[in-house]
């Protein structure tokens, strides 16, 4: 039944205490080894095991084959998966009808599932453009709001202008609420009937208090939802506290009274100034009988039921909201546009009547092409991209005979789903042919699949003892090897085999008692942590845990940081905790590090899209959703406070901005920055010109005037000494012995010149 993998594709043949898992069970038929392990099979031939306990029956399929099994008679059913409804996925949703439009694909598939096999399948969704919209606009009409009424007269048209941008189908509706109208939520006296401003001096006249009035039903004439906002007025309760909770939930299931289409996006605007009324405040007036979740419009398109039924709780609330494919918008009069661009980018998927013994998990491929273990949504997208999923499920269990199960995979606001339906491979196909009391079970037994299932009180391969028959003989086939005891000591022999005993703590079962399902490893007092069972001593785990005592989580989605990386890139998930590996990281997916490298560079873009709305946060509106740290503005940066890390960038028209990151003990983020970019003026060229020019000249100056005081230290000094050299020629002069002075002969000093010299002497 299926195909045989080949041995490679098997799970282990042992476990980590050598056993294996498929023989050391207690399986004494085909529909019990299968559940023992999904690498488990049956051989149902009838001459197999001669001589051996029935338990040798149930094997991995390459053991069996080993000793004889042929494949014909091998019982290894696998899990498979039908795809029974695959459309193209639409490019647009305007100009088609409405059963045309598809978002998701595939739309319906079947999984045979056997318990404890793993299978996979997955699905595509897009938003498609131009997709039709409903809104209907709920108002909060009680006294406080009367200014508000005032600033909506035109609101139908600005809300057409800007959801033209988005979609060329499209529809408002209008509601108001107050309160119940009743003690203590509002006047009650006969003389605030007709007007519960009577004698409230600032606005004397009002209309009757109401719960829930539907006014407009969903219309493309916009002049209709302005022209029913013009006769709308005010009126008033008591307490602050107002009934909005009961106008959403009628809103949500009153589908055919408020006009919701099934093709189209379905947006409630909830206006309102003050904090609804909860569940169970219905008994301050006398209501203890819960909201029933159901419509309660009467021919005046009034909330009938708003004095007999108590407020809706959140739960139900967020149900109904979810089941009609409702988003809600809280107090929103003019940036709709914004926020359903928002909405619209992003898919998020939920899971409808998910059976409680299937488990899947999700791995979400988004537009960068990397897969996401455990994430099931993807944001940051355009209309019009395609993200695509991939869906784990396993079975941990078989249902009640003949049950199947079903459930719906929905992209959260699509009227497009993914239905699954569920069959288990928990029966062999040897089983149709069973034989009741067949020869070869010695005509007291039932001869199924290979082997005899005695009637009671009857025992062996072929039915052929009773039980308290006993021997040695018997006795040694009873003892795991020689030298053990008997049945482990845990069982009586009789005909060959083991008869364990009953225990207060669990069930004692095997060839020879040696296992049970209590004696595992334990965590917090609870066995296999409660994310295992307990198999001969050894855990084993539930789809998405491991460990010794199956206390660690394999499960992703709480380690992926607001960036949509794991452990925001700086450590690993460990049992579904961040366990950071980056030095100075801390927080829960390691989101906090201000002595990270990439510290500065992430908190730039914040301050970017946060004070300057530029960088590429602000194109893909993730700004807020990224960027949730607290920002400061000064004029004046201070830098020397402890622990804060002072970050610079340069902006693109070559300004400086400066700003310091800190993390307060309370663990919150600090971000302080300048208000502006700190921005020099441009050089002059004449002056940078002249400032080289003069510093030349300056320098050659200087050195002119370095050179000529060397040079004239130097002249003084030579001049010095030659005056001290003629000093002393004068005084050896005056006192040398051999010297005389001159003496010149008397003739006319006129006559040697005038006369020319001839030689003579004169």
């Amino acid at each position: 039944r299926g195909s045989i993998p080949s041995p490679a594709f098997l799970f282990d043949t042992t476990s980590p205490l050598g056993l294996n898992v498929c023989m050391s069970g207690s399986a004494t038929s085909c529909e019990e080894c299968l559940l023992i392990h999904p690498s488990c099979a049956w051989c149902a031939q009838e001459d197999f095991g001669r001589g051996r306990t029935l338990t040798s029956r149930c094997d991995f399929v390459q053991n069996l084959h080993k000793r004889g099994c042929q494949s014909r008679v091998v019982e290894y059913p696998t899990s498979s998966i039908t795809v029974q409804q695959n459309m193209p996925l639409s490019s647009k949703g305007s100009g088609l009808t409405q059963q045309d439009v598809v978002q998701i694909r595939p739309q319906r598939i079947s999984l045979s599932l056997r318990p404890g096999e793993r299978t996979w399948f997955g699905l595509q969704v897009r938003q498609v453009e131009d997709y039709p919209v409903d809104l209907y606009y709920l108002m909060d009409l009680s006294l406080s709001m009367k200014d508000d009424l005032d600033t909506i007269r035109n609101l139908g048209t600005k809300l057409a202008l800007e959801m033209g941008k988005l979609t060329s189908n499209f529809r408002l509706g209008f509601g108001s609420f107050v309160d119940k109208n009743m003690s203590p939520f509002s006047y009650t006296a006969s003389k605030y009937q007709e007007n519960p401003c009577n004698g409230y001096k600032l606005f004397p006249n009002c209309v009757p208090t109401f719960g829930f009035r539907h006014i407009l039903s969903l219309t493309d004439k916009v002049d209709r939802f302005n022209e029913e906002v013009q006769k709308q007025m005010v009126s008033r309760n008591r307490d602050a506290p107002e009934g909005g909770f009961d106008a959403i939930l009628q809103a949500a299931v009153c589908k055919e009274e408020i006009g919701w289409r099934k093709e189209a996006y379905h947006l409630l605007v909830f206006a309102t100034d003050d904090v609804p009324h909860l569940a169970l405040d219905g008994r301050l007036g006398g209501i203890v009988q819960p909201h029933d979740g159901r419509c309660h419009l009467n021919d005046n398109n009034e909330y009938s039921a708003s004095t007999r039924l108590d407020y809706p709780s959140l739960a139900l609330l967020g149900e109904k909201l979810a089941e009609n494919n409702i988003f809600l918008i809280f107090a929103v009069t003019k940036r709709l546009y914004v926020i359903y661009k928002n909405i619209r980018s992003k898919v998020e998927l939920t899971v409808w009547d998910q059976p409680e013994d299937l488990s899947l998990s999700f791995t979400a491929t988004c537009q960068d092409g990397e897969p996401l273990p455990g994430l099931w949504k993807c944001a940051d997208l355009k209309i019009g991209d395609t993200v695509s999923f991939n869906v784990s499920v396993e079975a941990r269990s078989c249902p009640l005979h003949g049950i199947d199960h079903s459930f719906t995979i929905k992209p959260v606001g699509f009227k497009d789903r993914l239905q699954v339906a569920v069959e288990y491979q928990c029966e062999c196909d040897c089983t149709r042919a069973a034989q009741i009391n067949s020869t070869i079970c010695s005509s007291i037994g039932t001869y199924k699949c290979g082997s005899c299932q005695c009637e009671p009180g009857y025992l062996g391969a072929r039915c052929e003892c009773q039980e308290g028959d006993a021997s040695s003989i018997h006795l040694s086939a009873c003892r795991e090897a020689e030298g053990k005891q008997v049945c482990s000591g845990r069982g009586e022999c009789s005909c060959n085999q083991c008869l364990c005993y009953e225990s207060e703590f669990g069930k004692i079962y095997g060839s020879f008692c040696q296992c049970d399902d209590f004696s595992c490893a334990r965590h917090k007092g609870i066995l296999c942590s409660g994310h295992g069972e307990c198999h001969c001593g050894e855990c084993k785990c539930h789809a998405g845990y491991i460990g010794d005592n199956c206390n660690c989580s394999t499960e992703t989605a709480s380690c992926i940081a607001d960036n949509g990386q794991m452990c925001s890139g700086r450590g690993g998930c460990v049992c579904g905790r961040c366990q950071c590996t980056q030095p100075g990281a801390f927080g829960d997916t390691c989101e906090k590090c201000p002595t990270c490298p990439d510290a500065c560079d992430t908190k730039r873009e914040c301050i970017e899209c946060r004070l300057f709305n530029s960088g590429k946060l602000s194109d893909n509106h993730t700004c807020q959703r990224l960027c949730k740290d607290e920002i400061i503005t000064v004029e004046t940066l201070k830098t020397d406070e402890p622990g804060a890390v002072l970050c610079l960038y340069k902006t693109d028209d070559d300004c400086v901005m400066k700003f310091t990151y800190s993390e307060h003990a309370s663990g919150q983020s600090v971000l302080t920055a300048l208000t502006e970019p700190e921005c020099g003026g441009g050089p002059d060229a004449l002056m940078v010109l002249l400032a080289v020019v003069g510093s030349i000249l300056l320098v050659g100056v200087l050195l002119l005037g370095i050179w000529k005081l060397v040079i004239t230290i130097h002249d003084r000094r030579e001049f010095s000494r030659f005056q001290n050299a003629r000093s002393r020629a004068r005084y050896e002069m005056a006192s040398n012995p051999l010297y005389k002075q001159p003496v010149s002969s008397s003739f006319c000093e006129t006559d040697l010149f005038d006369k020319p010299y001839n030689g003579g002497v004169h």
